[in-house]
C-alpha cells in the first residue's frame, strides 16, 4: 500500500476539432486530440494506465458516437488507432468495452510524462445533417482513467488510483450546394416551321433546410431567357429556356425577379427539369448550333 499512496498522475487530453465538416461530398474527415500524462513515484517503476471513455454528452447508439446541435445528430467515432479501426471505449460503458492499455516508467528521479493519441472520424454519407456547429463534450465519469504501479499489462483488475480529465469533440456544418446539369438535345430538324422542344435538367444537392435559387444566364450571346442564340459561325438559331412544361416561364437570372427557380434542400438530390423550345423561324444553312448556358446556384 505504500507503494500506491506514493504515484500521483496527472492528466489532460486536448480538445478535437474537425473544423468544417463538408457533409455533401460523402467522404469521411479525420481528426486528432493528445492526451498528456505526468507522473511521479518510486524511481523506475512502471505506471500502468487503464483509459476508459464513455459515450460523450452527446449520447451514442450501437455503432457510433454522436455530436449534437439542437436536436440534430452528427455521427463520428474515437479510435486509439491511426487506421480508426479499434473503437476507444470503456470498461463502464456497455458499447466498446475496449480502451487501450497505456503505460510510462518513471526515471531515477521518480517522474515521467508521455504523449498519446487519441483519434476521431466523422462518418461519411452524412447530407441530410443540417447546417449548424455540433458538439460532445466528455467530463466526470464519462473519463475514467485508473492507474496503479504494476509489472503487468492488463486492465482486467480495474484497483488504483483515478482521474477525470475532460476534452470536447466539435465540428461545423455551413450551408452548401452542389449543382449537375443534364444537357438539352434538340435533335435534328429540316426547316424550323413548327416549335422543336425538349427537355434536360438541372440536379441540386443543398444541406437540408439551406434556401436556394437556381439561375441560368443568357448563353455565350448574353441573350434573353426566350430569345437565347445557338450559333454556328456567324449563324444562329433563336431557342428559349422556361421553368415550366407549357413554356410559359422563361428561366433566366437569379437577379431578376420571377425568372429564377427558389427550393430548399433536403440533403438529396433535387432534379428541376428544364424546358427548352425553338420557335418557328427562318431556318440557317444546315450544320450544328450550340451555346453553352452557365448554371448559378445562389444560398
Amino acid at each position: 500500500m505504500a507503494q500506491a499512496r506514493a504515484q500521483s498522475c496527472n492528466f489532460s487530453i486536448s480538445d478535437m476539432s474537425f473544423g468544417a465538416v463538408d457533409t455533401l461530398s460523402g467522404g469521411a474527415l479525420n481528426g486528432t486530440a493528445t492526451i498528456n500524462v505526468n507522473c511521479t513515484g518510486l524511481s523506475l517503476t512502471r505506471i500502468l494506465i487503464c483509459p476508459s471513455i464513455g459515450a460523450g454528452g452527446g449520447g451514442a447508439t450501437v455503432s457510433t458516437r454522436q455530436m449534437t446541435s439542437g436536436g440534430d445528430m452528427l455521427a463520428y467515432q474515437l479510435y486509439s488507432d491511426a487506421g480508426r479501426t479499434a473503437v476507444w471505449g470503456s470498461y463502464f460503458w456497455g458499447f466498446a468495452a475496449t480502451p487501450p492499455t497505456l503505460d510510462l516508467t518513471l526515471d531515477l528521479l521518480g517522474s515521467g510524462a508521455a504523449s498519446f493519441t487519441l483519434y476521431g472520424q466523422v462518418f461519411g454519407s452524412q447530407s441530410t445533417v443540417p447546417a449548424g456547429t455540433y458538439l460532445s463534450a466528455f467530463s466526470g465519469a464519462d473519463v475514467n482513467f485508473i492507474y496503479r504501479y504494476t509489472l503487468l499489462s492488463d486492465c482486467s483488475n480495474l484497483s488504483g488510483q483515478t482521474a477525470s480529465p475532460s476534452f470536447t469533440v466539435t465540428a461545423s456544418i455551413a450551408d452548401n450546394c452542389l449543382v449537375t446539369t443534364q444537357d438539352l438535345d434538340f435533335g435534328a430538324h429540316g426547316v424550323l416551321t413548327g416549335n422543336v422542344d425538349t427537355t434536360g435538367g438541372v440536379t441540386v444537392t443543398c444541406t437540408p433546410g439551406t434556401a436556394y435559387t437556381v439561375g441560368l444566364d443568357g448563353g455565350q450571346a448574353a441573350a434573353p431567357p426566350a430569345a437565347r442564340l445557338m450559333s454556328k459561325g456567324s449563324e444562329t438559331v433563336t431557342y428559349g429556356l422556361y421553368q415550366d412544361a407549357a413554356r410559359s416561364l422563361p428561366w433566366g437570372l437569379a437577379a431578376i425577379p420571377g425568372e429564377a427557380v427558389p427550393g430548399t434542400g433536403s440533403g438529396g438530390g433535387q432534379v428541376l427539369t428544364v424546358y427548352g423550345r425553338v420557335p418557328p423561324q427562318t431556318t440557317p444553312s444546315p450544320g450544328t448550333y450550340t451555346d453553352t448556358v452557365v448554371v448559378t446556384v445562389t444560398y
